[in-house]
């Protein structure tokens, strides 16, 4: 009986609960021991010139070995490699900052000291005069151009993605011709700060003219080569390695001064350099995610056809436009969500504020197409006075529709759209709970019951064409299997998912299967973990190369037995090969090594074509129409994986997206004020959510395989985001829907919700 699809307890959690895990700042390597701590001095405001700085008195404090500014790295090459794609050169971040500052948290001097206390004290001594410069923090006035982060380029704009032909951009209203109603609506998906358990962490020293690089980071070998492209580094000159890694939610895929700029000050020190954020530095220095504000309209028939539908995005870069420039990008590729929609209009502009910068946060630019076309559903349903399920349904893409292609030329793989929400609402007992709405609704309750519903899609392992990935599998002498998997586990389970195939095609128990990740001196190169691909590339080539030494150890069983290979087979339950029929005389994996002159490997690169994971999120809550406040009551969500290799790490996927879009929707925002201070520094000013605003969630399985992949999986990392937000937002929305509110803005806080209630009843 294959061990694929049963449900498997995760491999790496009695480490994790016991001796408990090594991060970046736990390691204890010897060649650390003399390790000087590096100090950020950070900018106290978003946007000034630097008239001086006064390092004199940190200088001099005992225990300081070093004061750097700006113009102490002048020889050093410029960070352009930290930039992807095609912002303009001067929106690359520096070292640091030089003569200007342009976000509250940019690093403005490095302290070098023997410890991180005395590095703390010297920062307090540096002083630094500022000439403020007008910030610009609002998203829509920058895209207009009043005021301007870089004066000499004129513009804020880092990406036009109509100027770049990667999106048609928007006409007039005769795109809407043929429609009897066009609702319109402002939509902002706000900021939000991806909080890891662990923040940024580097430890580096050079032996010689090599470096090694310890980081917490998703991708090391996107760091290796980033580090030697800076460095002027080669593979056999440079070492990375990404030890336990405390979270990432795509905050950790980028390449930052605070790391990068390690190696040179060990360089200068002849000393090993360790370097960790503390929580105020992650929440205002590091980087943010989403944050974007939508103009949307969506137009069809009163009957609930949707023909048309437009979508025109201001994505939020901050003060370098990082990776966080690209996504509105994901945004359009998914406009469409899971609607057989025949017109659409996209066009987008990323633009740099006077904010930290935005990177990827789980989904990615998916959860930003998804919120949009859900929130558009919903009001093009109140607009019309129809069911917003029933409009749902009535415009979902068809189950014998794929593969399909949407009017912003994505192709879906399959789906089966209608299914999930069948599941979702009969287990939900959907009617019964709008009786309970009205029931209440007619008697005037304080507290009223609001349903939201979202139906969503998302690619994975994508864009297209997809993602390559590399996997290697060694059979030692003692009948052992290794893997080595250019993926990287940060709370994943591969090394759970990964021996569960390895063990599917070896026999060989998953006690006896050992996963290497992580160090780039025993794993050649890899893409790291992102864009929920790690199942669909890194598992594919794990399997495929489990199953390239299985064909060769029947090579040489066959040998040893004396038979035709085309007679021998692997007995999986006693991990041994014997002719077909004649299972007394085999040979084990272990003589079968021992043939191979001791090891069998195979290694493969794996390229998983994108797929598109679907399902069904279904909030209920309670809303106190004298308070504001929200309880979250219900969640029920069918989510589909493709073909789930395991529940149990399906399941922990699921909860901790559900959690993160359900925060988005109701308490975590990332705020600033005019001047572009933050005021949520902490967590006692950003509300991350926690087990006090969740209830338990109820979920429901389900497999539509994808052609795409040898395993059939799709991704599943990021779903329970993508659908949670907007359903949160529905169903709030929902509850004060017959008072004549139809929309607010995430996060819905309690204030929100007071406000909107009193401007109605006004």
């Amino acid at each position: 009986m294959s061990i694929l699809g049963t449900r498997v307890l995760r491999k790496e959690d009695p480490k994790f609960l016991t001796s408990g895990a090594v991060y970046t700042a736990d390691l204890r390597d010897p060649r650390l021991a003399s390790a000087a701590s590096v100090t950020y001095v950070r900018s106290t405001v978003a946007s000034a010139t630097i008239v001086s700085i006064d390092t004199t008195e940190a200088a001099a404090l005992p225990g300081v070995l070093g004061v750097y500014v700006a113009a102490d790295f002048a020889d050093l090459p410029n960070l352009q490699a930290m930039v992807p794609l095609f912002p303009p050169p001067m929106m690359t971040r520096p070292w640091l900052a030089d003569g200007v500052v342009r976000f509250v948290g940019e690093p403005v001097v490095a302290i070098v000291a023997k410890s991180t206390y005395i590095g703390a004290d010297a920062a307090e001594l540096v002083e630094i005069d500022y000439a403020p410069l007008t910030p610009v923090v609002d998203l829509e006035a920058a895209s207009r151009g009043e005021g301007l982060v870089y004066p000499d380029l004129g513009t804020n704009v880092g990406v036009d993605f109509v100027m770049f032909t990667m999106m048609k951009g928007v006409t007039d209203d005769s795109f809407f011709d043929g429609c009897d109603v066009v609702v319109r609506q402002r939509v902002v998906n706000n900021r939000l700060h991806a909080a890891p358990l662990e923040g940024r962490s580097v430890a580096c020293l050079w032996e010689g003219d090599k470096l090694t690089f310890w980081n917490s980071n998703q991708g090391p070998h996107s760091m290796w080569s980033k580090l030697q492209k800076v460095y002027g580094l080669t593979p056999e000159t440079s070492h990375v390695i990404s030890p336990d890694v405390g979270g990432g939610f795509g905050l950790k895929m980028e390449f930052t001064p605070e790391e990068a700029l390690l190696p040179e000050l060990a360089r200068r020190h002849g000393r090993p350099m360790r370097w960790t954020e503390t929580r105020t530095e992650a929440m205002i220095g590091s980087a943010h995610g989403r944050d974007q504000v939508q103009q949307l309209a969506i137009g069809g028939s009163r009957d609930g056809t949707v023909k048309a539908y437009r979508i025109e995005m201001v994505g939020g870069a901050g003060a370098y436009c990082m990776n966080g420039g690209f996504l509105p990008f994901l945004t359009h590729v998914m406009s469409s969500g899971v609607y057989a929609i025949p017109a659409i209009e996209t066009a987008a502009k990323s633009v740099v504020t006077n904010t930290a910068p935005v990177v990827a946060f789980r989904g990615a630019g998916r959860p930003e197409a998804t919120a949009a076309v859900e929130r558009a559903m919903d009001l093009f349903a109140a607009e019309i006075g129809m069911d917003a399920v029933a409009v749902r349904r009535k415009n979902l893409i068809p189950k014998d529709a794929f593969p399909y292609t949407t009017a912003v030329g994505t192709v879906y793989d399959t789906g089966d759209y209608e299914t999930s929400l069948d599941l979702v609402l009969e287990h939900a007992a959907y009617d019964a709970l709008r009786a309970e709405q009205a029931a209440r609704r007619a008697s005037g309750a304080v507290k009223q019951l609001g349903i939201g519903v979202s139906v969503y899609v998302e690619i994975t392992a994508g864009p297209a064409p997809g993602s390559t990935e590399w996997g290697k599998v060694v059979i030692g002498a003692e009948g052992k299997a290794t893997i080595y998997s250019g993926s990287f586990s940060h709370g994943q389970g591969h090394a759970t998912a990964f021996a569960m195939l390895v063990s599917d095609q070896t026999g060989i128990s998953m006690e006896d299967i050992t996963l290497v990740q992580g160090d780039t001196e025993l794993v050649p190169k890899g893409g790291g973990t992102s864009a929920s691909k790690s199942l669909q590339a890194g598992g594919s080539a794990v399997y495929v190369a489990a199953g390239q030494v299985v064909d060769q150890a029947r090579e040489l069983a066959a040998t040893l037995l004396e038979a035709s290979i085309d007679d021998v087979v692997l007995d999986k339950a006693t991990r041994a090969f014997h002719v077909q029929g004649t299972p007394s005389v085999s040979k084990s994996w272990t003589e079968v090594a021992a043939a191979a002159g001791g090891s069998l490997a195979a290694e493969t690169d794996q390229l998983a074509g994108a797929s598109f994971p679907f399902g069904t999120h279904l909030v209920v809550v309670e809303v106190d129409t004298d308070t504001g406040l929200t309880e979250i009551m219900r969640v029920v969500t069918c989510d589909d994986a493709g073909r789930i290799l395991n529940p149990v790490l399906v399941e922990g996927q699921r909860h901790g997206g559900i959690a993160q879009g359900l925060a988005q929707s109701l308490i975590e925002e990332i705020r600033y004020d005019e001047d572009g201070n933050p005021l949520t520094s902490n967590f006692a000013d950003y509300g991350i959510i926690s087990m006090t605003e969740l209830p338990s969630y109820e979920l429901i399985p389900l497999e539509t395989p994808t052609p795409n992949n040898p395993l059939g999986a799709k991704g599943i990392g990021e779903s329970g985001v993508i659908g949670a937000t907007p359903a949160l937002q529905s169903a709030i929305c929902d509850a004060l829907s017959h008072l004549g509110i139809r929309h607010i803005d995430i996060p819905i806080t309690p204030q929100k919700v007071w406000a909107a209630i009193r401007a109605v009843k006004v």
